[in-house]
């Protein structure tokens, strides 16, 4: 952390003196202070070396957002932190989404401020390690017995599970995001038993079935008269899952008041069980996942910006089947070897054509219970095409997210496969071009000229 090089840049001299010795007083002890954002945009054009930089929002001659945009264009491996006077969605989400790391408003509670400046030289850490994986060999696994389950030939997956890996050693709060039937339990599990907390437990809890009422009761646990009906002492969620690993799977339907009730345990790592004083220490690694567009959410007001931010210590982006054509033939192989009723299926040539050609909507979760269905049908014979799926069976040939053609007509050239394939990942990021380069494993500048050219910049 010493030898972090911070960049602050504000207008007002008298708050970046505040500032820098809130740093000093953390141990950081090189930050530097810039009151033009004009200079500091010449001074990263120039190769200066930074970290962490914090910028105003709001300033003469040059805006924040144009600065956080040279920089990004400059030195792509530098997190970005927005300070602003003003509170925002809309200015949260559109800074979030042009790349930056986060966005805080003034004035910053000094805990805060170091904290979040921690967060991003850990993820700028994960990051700079992930792009030396140039080579292959690079991206191997150290704890590949933990992401056994998780199979895949995907360039792009194999990536994010090295991502996984490298969070899992850490004890940031994670947060797993992707379409229904991507897999984020799957992953959530292994990033658990590739954890230092691997030997304790992991308990996944269901947001979308859960009782909002009873949230104090079932994550804090209560004594025996609590509360009517509490005939016994009874260990909530966070009491039994001590030293292991708490999954909240659908994390984007809880309730604003809910909300606000973990965001205080994720803050300040206690609780206080129900019917007693003493506070308890929060001894859990939070993981959180999502198929909702939290972002969307946030500007509506439905969920919370500081929880978010609380939980997006590392985030993990789990990409739909169709974007990871080439893993379907290893899924169906796989499915295929324990869906017979009498021992491994078989799938005739056309029947696995098919499957190959099909978007699967509902992912992974639909290709498996695409081939237990067909394999039921077929009575121990082979898959034939009219054992699936008549949605399946009549879908109209088209270009995949992979950017092929699935019929067997003309096949698209490698430009055009390359331009799908980018702008796929690019929506699926929600549009945040510092996410789609990590996923691609390009460079910022690359990818800003490539979407520059497909008319996206």
């Amino acid at each position: 952390m010493r030898d972090a090089r911070i960049l602050i840049v504000d207008d007002d001299p008298d708050y970046l003196e505040i500032l820098k010795a809130i740093l000093a007083g953390a141990g950081f002890e090189r930050v530097v202070t810039e009151t033009d954002a004009l200079r500091a945009a010449g001074r990263i054009d120039a190769g200066e070396s930074v970290d962490v930089a914090l910028i105003d929002l709001t300033m003469p001659e040059m805006d924040g957002v144009e600065l956080l945009e040279c920089v990004q264009n400059a030195s792509p491996s530098t997190e970005c932190i927005m300070v602003t006077a003003v509170n925002e969605a809309h200015s949260a989400v559109a800074c979030i989404k042009k790349g930056a790391y986060d966005y805080l408003v003034k004035p910053v509670p000094g805990e805060k401020l170091v904290a979040t400046i921690q967060r991003a030289l850990e993820r700028k850490r994960l990051l700079d390690i992930l792009d030396l994986g140039k080579e292959p060999g690079s991206l191997q696994l150290r704890r590949a017995g933990a992401f056994r389950p998780i199979l895949t030939r995907s360039p792009v997956m194999r990536r994010l599970l090295k991502e996984a890996e490298l969070h899992a050693a850490s004890e940031v709060p994670i947060l797993i995001t992707g379409e229904s039937g991507t897999g984020k339990d799957l992953l959530a599990r292994a990033i658990h038993q590739a954890s230092a907390r691997a030997d304790k437990p992991f308990t996944a809890v269901n947001m979308a079935d859960f009782n909002p009422s009873f949230f104090d009761a079932e994550f804090f646990g209560h004594s025996r008269g609590a509360f009517t009906g509490a005939e016994k002492e009874r260990d909530g969620y966070l009491e039994f899952t001590a030293g292991g690993t708490l999954f909240l799977d659908e994390i984007g339907v809880l309730p604003l008041e809910v909300q606000g009730k973990l965001l205080r345990v994720l803050q300040d790592g206690e609780f206080v069980k129900l019917g007693t004083n003493r506070r308890r220490r929060a001894d859990v690694r939070f993981i959180a996942a999502t198929n909702e567009n939290l972002e969307r959410l946030m500007a509506g007001g439905r969920f919370r910006k500081d929880l978010f931010y609380r939980l997006r210590g590392g985030w993990l982006h789990l990409p739909p089947l169709r974007q990871r054509c080439e893993d379907i033939p290893l899924l169906t192989e796989h499915f295929l070897a324990t869906a017979g009723p009498k021992g491994p299926a078989a799938i005739s040539p056309a029947a696995r054509a098919l499957l190959c050609r099909y978007s699967f909507p509902g992912n992974v979760r639909e290709l498996k219970s695409v081939i237990q269905s067909a394999a039921n049908l077929a009575g121990g014979r082979p898959i034939e095409v009219r054992h699936l799926p008549a949605a399946l069976r009549e879908s109209r040939p088209a270009t995949d997210d992979c950017g092929n053609r699935t019929d067997t007509g003309t096949l698209a050239p490698l430009e055009a496969v390359e331009r799908a394939h980018i702008l796929k990942v690019y929506q699926a990021t929600g549009r945040n071009k510092a996410r789609t380069a990590a996923v691609l494993g390009i460079g910022l500048n690359t990818l800003r000229r490539k979407l520059a050219g497909y008319g996206e910049a």
